[in-house]
């Protein structure tokens, strides 16, 4: 690979290739740099090992889909729960263009602590999103007892809610067969709403709404 830059991009680009081709890792560094034509020196400027790089996958597609975000000039103007429905439409098309990947990632590893080990550079990128949201001072006009329940939960409690959330969608569209994804969408959208509605103490009408479309989806089209 003579005259060509050895960048970031390349070397997962390489190795996401390389492991949907053959569903395994690399037999080593070495081996995967000289099949490829690159220095491990090259390799090594960026990840340790595969495992490193492995974790940097999500963390590549969050810091993608912010990018994009910020390119919108109308962004920084909407409200919290619109920041949050743009993060997650334009995150998941990021995954959907990489579904493969994504599948062999963590979809395949029946170790749920090693999955989320995967996540954990995520997720930690993911509550700095969260907390750039601000989303207490969203509810600076409910009503005094309202607020008194909201101050309640603590910032990192609501951090916390909101990862799980997070984590329930990548399920949801890990096991979506619908065409393109699209009751994933839907998934987004109600679950985003009911989140809001909960902090905001109104949850029951939302959260009967998307019990009900979890129950067609999940149980009774089984």
């Amino acid at each position: 690979m003579e005259n060509i830059e050895v960048t970031q991009e390349l070397i997962l680009d390489l190795y996401s290739k390389y492991v949907l081709r053959n569903n395994k890792k690399p037999l080593n560094v070495f081996t995967f740099c000289d099949d490829h034509q690159i220095k491990e020196s090259d390799f090594y400027f960026y990840f340790a090992n595969f495992d490193q790089l492995e974790l940097h996958y999500l963390k590549y597609f969050m810091d993608q889909t912010m990018m994009l975000l910020h390119q919108d000039e109308n962004f920084a103007g909407h409200n919290a729960k619109t920041k949050l429905l743009s993060f997650y439409f334009t995150f998941f098309e990021q995954l959907t263009l990489n579904r493969s990947l994504i599948i062999y990632l963590i979809g395949q590893d029946k170790d749920k602590l090693q999955n989320m080990k995967k996540l954990w550079a995520l997720k930690k990128e993911f509550q700095m999103f969260i907390r750039s949201l601000k989303i207490n001072e969203s509810f600076m006009d409910m009503e005094n007892e309202k607020m008194q329940k909201f101050e309640n939960l603590k910032n990192k409690g609501v951090e916390e809610l909101f990862w799980g959330h997070f984590l329930t969608t990548l399920k949801f569209w890990m096991e979506d067969t619908s065409s393109n994804f699209e009751k994933t969408d839907i998934f987004i959208e109600k679950s985003v709403d009911t989140s809001f509605e909960f902090l905001e103490v109104k949850p029951l009408k939302k959260l009967l709404d998307l019990g009900k479309f979890i129950f067609n989806e999940k149980v009774k089209n089984r």
